[in-house]
């Protein structure tokens, strides 16, 4: 027998011999179409199942010179927790956190997503509840779900194994972009509040549990609940607030002066490392950790592991997922417009010129960050009890 022949008596094989099964795809877009279809606004063309999302760009005729802006990001380890609790229905709401406020840091409205899931074995059920987390997200953000793919990849993943994806388009007027360039010293640094520890770190928290050998269905009393469902805690989503904080304070006609500066998602490489990244050179945050508690999740964490404090600062969010740069003018409203929204925000901290003597703070300083030249941030004091 040759190499190209086979055995007669051998069974042919076929797409779904070889691990593929398109019928449950099918069945999975069936299950999250409605979740999908929620989150369409009027701008939103055609339909689900389309090669292509379409979105009606005649909605941004209204804009003096609008620019588009695209993030894209995943989130990562936090599905190996999703997967071992065997609970799906809130990851995709993670995915979208981690996309949109990428893109509110600039200023910009996240007008559409897509979505990506790599997956050992399409679990129809399984996968409905991840998109319709991403569709929750969506309809959390005012952004519109506008496609997406879930892609079987049998012998690379095992057949309880995914990892997700997402990117989004916002757009933003030029005049009205936030960032570095606004900041000026005597500006307040504004925290909002995390409602956890959101989807970056998950390596570091996932070696400690391990370590420690605590069990995710561990009932933690500090925590209120279990361990697993703590960790689960989905990412806020900050856009929306965040917005309604430029439109009422910004307006809308743009200027070199407006009051709310700059704003800094804080997800992997912490609070200094983020905020340092929209700040300018010459310009250093000093923020004051007496400003708030550590949510208790950290502190167990760092307990937990026997984790120093600077690399849970350098890993995890510590309880602020968002921060907003403010004229201090406008800080007091700033703060309760954004607790009116639902979001403890309090003044964390202040920016300054950058001092000759402010690196001698060691490993409570950073000066640029995720390659960006930048301005510092010192980090002064201790955490409130």
């Amino acid at each position: 027998m040759t190499p190209n022949q086979t055995p007669s008596s051998a069974a042919p094989i076929t797409y779904a011999s070889a691990g593929v099964d398109v019928e449950a795809g099918d069945r999975a877009v069936e299950l999250m179409k409605d979740a999908v279809k929620a989150t369409h606004t009027p701008e939103v063309m055609g339909g689900i199942g389309g090669f292509a999302g379409m979105w009606d760009a005649s909605a941004l005729l209204q804009y003096r010179k609008p620019l588009l802006t695209t993030s894209t990001d995943g989130v990562g380890t936090k599905v190996a927790i999703a997967q071992a609790m065997d609970k799906h229905d809130t990851i995709g709401q993670d995915l979208v956190g981690m996309v949109v406020d990428d893109i509110v840091v600039v200023g910009a409205q996240p007008l559409f997503m897509t979505d990506y899931i790599a997956c050992g074995r399409v679990v129809p059920e399984r996968i409905a509840d991840i998109v319709r987390g991403v569709a929750e997200g969506c309809r959390l953000a005012d952004t519109a779900l506008v496609g997406g793919e879930t892609a079987e990849h049998p012998g690379l993943l095992a057949a309880d194994e995914y990892d997700v994806a997402g990117a989004a388009t916002g757009v933003v007027e030029a005049d009205m972009v936030l960032g570095a360039e606004r900041v000026q010293s005597g500006d307040v640094v504004i925290g909002m509040a995390s409602s956890g520890i959101h989807s970056n770190g998950y390596s570091l928290v996932r070696r400690v549990v391990n370590a420690a050998g605590w069990s995710l269905d561990r009932e933690v009393t500090e925590l209120g609940r279990t361990l697993g469902e703590e960790l689960l805690e989905p990412t806020r989503i900050y856009s929306r607030a965040c917005l309604d904080l430029v439109q009422r304070l910004n307006g809308h006609d743009g200027g070199s002066d407006l009051p709310v500066r700059a704003f800094s998602h804080v997800t992997g490489g912490g609070l200094a490392a983020n905020l340092a990244r929209v700040l300018p050179r010459g310009l250093m945050a000093t923020v004051e950790r007496d400003t708030w508690s550590l949510p208790p999740v950290f502190r167990l964490v760092g307990e937990l592991g026997r984790v120093p404090q600077s690399d849970l600062e350098r890993t995890l969010n510590l309880g602020v997922g968002m921060v907003a740069v403010v004229d201090p003018e406008v800080a007091a409203k700033s703060i309760s417009v954004l607790v009116d929204a639902g979001i403890d925000a309090w003044e964390m901290g202040t920016i300054g010129a950058l001092t000759d003597d402010a690196a001698a703070a060691g490993l409570d300083f950073v000066q640029g960050a995720k390659g960006v030249d930048g301005g510092a941030v010192l980090m002064r004091g201790q955490y409130a009890a």
